[in-house]
């Protein structure tokens, strides 16, 4: 039988991974709040093979990233409406912070307001975009994954994670004046 105690110690060690990385991949809070929920249901109803196993943080992600892949391909019209309307709403949009290479993005995160920034600008990407680069950066999947996950075509993999990284620049980067350089 399920031991309950155990199940609650797991869910307090990874929830907060759980609703990072979906978040990250969904851009919306209540729907990653919706798919945490989701893949903790599923680790209780496994929860008599996963117990005491040392992978159950990589499951959990990987549940995790196919629940909110398999939301994200439901709802894929209406991600591309609000797509469209939020490009159009960010044109005005000044905030810029520094930016760092994604190798050494986790190095450079020093401040939970530089964090916050970060996940702001990425939060505002257009769903496609948001969707690739989160794969790739935080997910750690490579392009060919990404395509056949997604079912695009790994030309358009490159692009949305190109056009990503390039909005995400123009957003987060300071200005060379303000700093004296």
């Amino acid at each position: 039988m399920n031991d309950p105690a155990q199940f609650e110690q797991m869910v307090l060690a990874y929830q907060d991974m759980v609703f990072t990385t979906a978040l990250r991949i969904l851009g919306n809070e209540t729907e990653a709040q919706d798919v945490a929920q989701e893949a903790f249901v599923r680790a209780w109803n496994h929860w008599h093979e996963l117990s005491g196993s040392q992978t159950i943080g990589g499951w959990l992600k990987t549940v995790t990233r196919n629940l909110c892949l398999n939301h994200l391909e439901r709802y894929r019209s209406r991600w591309k409406m609000f797509s469209d309307l939020s490009s159009e709403d960010e044109e005005g949009d000044t905030r810029e912070v520094d930016f760092a290479a994604p190798e050494t993005l986790d190095q450079t995160l020093l401040t939970a307001d530089q964090q916050e920034l970060i996940e702001e600008a990425l939060a505002k990407l257009p769903a496609d975009q948001r969707v690739a680069l989160a794969l790739y950066h935080f997910e750690d999947m490579d392009y060919a994954d990404i395509a056949k996950q997604l079912g695009v075509s790994l030309g358009k993999v490159k692009t949305d994670i190109f056009r990503a990284r390039e909005a995400l620049r123009k957003k987060l980067q300071p200005s060379r004046d303000s700093v004296g350089v």
